[in-house]
């Protein structure tokens, strides 16, 4: 009992540890940052005063000019202090990232030594083995059920008869009807009129536009 009070608040506290870690430097973090803007200001300030007493009271202008100084000295050491905290919170969260990352890939390793604990070689080649009768079975079946015609082939010539016949009767009740006879029919046919080429009496439109232009041009040169 005692061992396991002890036990697991010392992992519990080593879990924590970065986490604490990160929080207090950003803490402090937030302190310098402020002291920061706050000796900036005072840089600002005393700069103004100096100015102002540049040419009245030289003396106050060389104080605020001192004070300044010391300003800048402090701020220069306030921002080593912040570049050396954000540089400790990078490192202190990637090293847990790390430590997460190692701790989830010996998890997955353990589990995937679990699922392939009673899984061998022999038994893959085998499952495999038998999938690839199945399928070449599933296959031949398949074959065999499409390779056996269900109905009797259709004649095409009897189709190709039967059609022109049909093409017949509707000749023929055109016919009867006086109506005019299809075009495409095999009966009725008109004979084929040797016509020649159609003359056309009226010139192309290109060619009346250029005889326009050329009667301009002859106008233009007899001018």
């Amino acid at each position: 009992m005692w061992g396991t009070w002890f036990g697991g608040n010392s992992a519990q506290r080593r879990k924590d540890a970065p986490k604490k870690a990160i929080l207090d430097l950003r803490q402090q973090l937030d302190m310098l940052q402020k002291r920061e803007r706050h000796l900036e200001n005072q840089m600002a300030n005393e700069d103004k005063k100096a100015r102002d007493n540049v040419s009245s009271n030289k003396t106050a202008a060389r104080a605020a000019l001192k004070r300044k100084k010391q300003h800048e000295h402090s701020l220069e050491q306030t921002n080593g202090q912040i570049s050396m905290l954000e540089q400790q919170i990078y490192s202190i969260e990637s090293a847990n990232i790390n430590q997460e990352t190692l701790a989830a890939m010996k998890n997955a390793g353990a589990a995937m030594k679990t699922i392939h604990g009673k899984m061998t070689m022999e038994d893959v080649d085998l499952t495999m083995e038998q999938l690839r009768e199945q399928h070449e079975l599933t296959q031949e079946i398949g074959n065999a059920i499409t390779s056996m015609p269900i109905t009797e082939p259709i004649d095409e010539d009897e189709l190709e008869s039967e059609l022109n016949q049909m093409e017949q009767e509707k000749v023929d009740e055109t016919i009867l009807r006086g109506g005019p006879v299809p075009v495409g029919d095999s009966i009725g046919k008109m004979p084929a009129v040797d016509a020649g080429p159609v003359r056309n009496s009226r010139k192309p439109a290109q060619e009346d536009d250029e005889e326009e232009e050329l009667r301009k041009l002859q106008a233009e040169m007899a001018m």
